[in-house]
């Protein structure tokens, strides 16, 4: 990986899914998507402290593209 964070959506797909060996599956994605998506749960607490709310939100928007992209394939 080049930058620490994944910048696009294809690096932070390339980082889920070949660095961290995670299968972008449509159960992980909605679970991800629930927590993420829950500005009153401790993790997305923690994840605005670290990366701050606009990245949050880009990480949102990657993981519906990433469902969506699932759901074409199912």
């Amino acid at each position: 990986m080049t930058a620490p964070i994944p910048q696009t959506f294809d690096a932070w797909q390339h980082c889920i899914e070949h660095e961290c060996g995670i299968p972008l599956m449509p159960g992980f994605i909605r679970e991800r998507l629930a927590v993420l998506g829950d500005a009153d749960h401790a993790e997305t607490h923690r994840f605005v402290r670290l990366y701050g709310e606009t990245r949050r939100q880009r990480v949102l928007d990657w993981f519906s593209r990433a469902l969506e992209n699932t759901s074409v394939h199912a």
